[in-house]
């Protein structure tokens, strides 16, 4: 296994991915939830994630190419998914629990297209693009679980923040949650156009 592009590929999805500023979003989503709700929230996202990237590091451009979507559509379309969610944040229609579907929640935003985003899945199609025999293979394969495993535990034991906010803490965090998404799905979406603008300027 090449050591060396498992540490690239790693570090960069761990980067996109972002653990650490994830954390606020998932408690914000899930606060609301019971323990046992929240945990099955944190596997499902992880897992619809992991198989989200390796679907698009197998098949990704061959998708692409036949739907004949380009990626910066694929990241305009997360941009506003991203908006929808932040609003619900904003506005409190996301703290009755008795509104809230764990899965969801797991699904949409938190395993697609917060965990396994438009980045995520650029950067893992580039690796694999770039990548030559099983060695490389293998490695940008065990660096995408050793990820996912990484924000599985994050997810999995952030409960015990939840304990300490109680629910004063945690609307506040969800109002600064959905102004951090907001400007995350702004970003995706300028980032969007201004790829579809160099495109079709060059094209000209």
């Amino acid at each position: 296994m090449d050591l060396k592009l498992f540490g690239e590929v790693f570090v960069t999805l761990l980067v996109i991915t972002d653990p650490p500023g994830m954390m606020p979003i998932f408690l914000a989503l899930t606060g609301p939830l019971p323990a046992r709700d929240r945990n099955r929230a944190a596997w499902q996202a992880v897992a619809l994630a992991l198989g989200v990237i390796v679907v698009f590091a197998v098949a990704g451009q061959t998708l692409l190419d036949y739907l004949h979507v380009d990626l910066p559509a694929l990241q305009a379309a997360g941009g506003l998914l991203l908006v929808l969610v932040a609003l619900e944040l904003l506005t409190g229609k996301a703290d009755d629990p008795s509104q809230q579907v764990t899965s969801n929640i797991a699904l949409v935003p938190l395993g697609t297209p917060l965990l396994a985003g438009p980045g995520a899945i650029v950067a893992t199609m580039l690796f694999v693009q770039q990548a030559d025999g099983l060695g490389e293979f293998s490695a940008i394969a065990v660096a995408i679980l050793a990820v996912m495993v990484a924000v599985w535990i994050v997810l999995r034991f952030s409960g015990g923040i939840v304990k300490i906010l109680r629910p004063g803490g945690i609307e506040v965090l969800t109002r600064i949650a959905g102004l951090l998404l907001a400007a995350i799905a702004v970003q995706l979406i300028a980032d969007a156009v201004a790829a579809f603008v160099t495109h079709y300027v060059n094209m000209t």
